[in-house]
């Protein structure tokens, strides 16, 4: 089992899920009121990809994880602080915008360039990890096109679990309906694996780890390339979900019957 593996995790960040998110609209387009006051944490998501492959590189010596991020620079700076210190890996930072109101296709195009900028980037070795959703960019196909871009056709989306047989083979677990599995086996990377929550807790702060890492994540992010997304969606309005509750005991209601009132409720929002 002398494999390694070049890991690519493509992760942004968002506000941290304890604040108050209240949209407005802002001249640039939608936006969230005092967005670069609320503290920010690594989309959760990406949180349990960078994990996942923080652990196959420790299984696996030789393998690199590579954190490639589209985020205003000051901002991913203070979340780094944090991450820098439980996960050994070389920052690949965008300095662009970070909210949830952008084009997924748009965003897509700027990570996978730059994954392909990426020097010495072996294909043969290439795992692209991302999250399955996002906190903030919630179309679920941003990894897809990642994916798509860079020519990987072998994808595996809700992922919970991997495991690499002694020839090399990826074992996936992916979620279906029911709260089951499919089981997928693909021969060798490349391969996009969107991961869903994974098994693993978050590491440990380690401060040699920081350290070592934050020698190459400074020059990383004084470098960022400045990346605009421009994209034809418009919005014609950003508010926050309206609080509704209405109850009702009703007994005998047949299973058929409760859900016609509930598309019925669905379809009049």
């Amino acid at each position: 089992m002398a494999n390694s593996y070049q890991v690519v995790v493509c992760g942004g960040i968002v506000p941290d899920p304890l604040q108050t998110l209240e949209p407005v609209a802002g001249p640039a387009g939608p936006a969230l009121k005092n967005e670069m006051m609320l503290p920010a944490v690594l989309d959760p998501w990406a949180g349990h990809a960078l994990y996942e492959a923080a652990a196959l590189a420790r299984k696996f010596p030789g393998s690199k994880v590579y954190l490639v991020s589209l985020a205003p620079k000051a901002k991913l700076q203070q979340v780094m602080m944090t991450i820098a210190q439980r996960v050994p890996l070389e920052l690949v930072a965008l300095d662009g915008p970070g909210g949830g109101f952008t084009d997924s296709a748009e965003t897509a195009a700027a990570l996978a360039g730059a994954i392909q900028g990426i020097a010495g980037l072996d294909r043969s070795k290439l795992l692209l990890f991302g999250g399955w959703e996002s906190a903030s960019r919630g179309a679920g196909s941003t990894m897809q096109m990642v994916a798509e871009r860079l020519g990987i056709v072998d994808q595996f989306q809700g992922v919970d679990e991997l495991q690499i047989g002694e020839d090399g083979s990826l074992r996936i677990l992916e979620r279906v309906e029911g709260g089951q599995h499919q089981v997928s086996v693909c021969d060798a990377p490349p391969a996009l694996l969107g991961w869903a929550t994974g098994n693993l807790g978050e590491p440990a702060n380690n401060a040699q780890v920081g350290m070592q890492n934050m020698r190459t994540i400074m020059p990383s992010l004084q470098k960022a390339k400045p990346t605009q997304l421009k994209s034809g969606i418009a919005f014609a309005s950003v508010a926050l979900p309206k609080l509704q509750r209405e109850t009702r005991i009703v007994k005998d209601a047949s299973v058929d019957e409760i859900a016609k009132e509930i598309a019925d409720w669905a379809a009049a929002e």
